[in-house]
């Protein structure tokens, strides 16, 4: 689940020594599978430990993950690297802001992963992005365009021959899409 290079066990090890007897290591995302999920390494007492948290055992401490975590760590490695102006421990986790859905999720869920792993990636190259706001009650998918998407000239083209085809496809059970955004042109607009 969470590879920890040799270099940051010995790193935490170290820093386990100068700590209370029996702390260990929680590793952890706030707002898992947004956005803006930030990763985060902190001491974990023996009293903070939860029944439903997981532990990975290691030679000489243990780490623990609480459960809303959990799924986002998946091929998350920790790492320390040193050189000769600095010293950092590193977490990378590459599906902390990726939602987790199954068919039972919410369709605002699986529509917020369409755009996050297949939509925004390729507007990402134009310095663009587009976030759902809301499901109407008809079922239509509210958007909001940032950045060069923002007064783009292809954006209607972007619209029905991208964006809505592919949430069109992979959730049937919408009708269609809807842009809320002010297309003003402007110097960060791609086209």
């Amino acid at each position: 689940m969470i590879m920890i290079t040799n270099s940051a066990q010995m790193h935490f090890t170290k820093l386990l020594s100068t700590q209370k007897n029996g702390t260990q290591i929680r590793v952890f995302i706030i707002n898992p599978g947004t956005e803006i999920a930030e990763c985060g390494v902190s001491y974990c007492s023996p009293e903070t430990i939860e029944e439903t948290d997981t532990e990975l055992k290691f030679s000489q401490f243990s780490v623990f993950i609480d459960e809303n975590s959990h799924p986002y760590l998946q091929d998350a490695e920790i790492d320390f690297v040193t050189d000769a102006i600095l010293s950092q421990l590193t977490l990378k986790a590459p599906n902390a802001k990726t939602p987790k859905i199954n068919s039972n999720s919410p369709l605002i869920d699986k529509v917020k992963h369409i755009l996050q792993t297949k939509i925004n990636p390729k507007l990402a190259h134009h310095g663009g992005g587009v976030s759902v706001i809301n499901i109407t009650d008809e079922g239509y998918a509210i958007l909001k365009f940032r950045g060069g998407c923002n007064g783009c000239s292809m954006v209607n083209l972007t619209i029905k021959e991208g964006i809505e085809k592919e949430l069109l496809t992979q959730c049937p059970e919408l009708k269609g899409i809807q842009d809320i955004t002010d297309h003003q042109y402007g110097k960060h607009s791609f086209y």
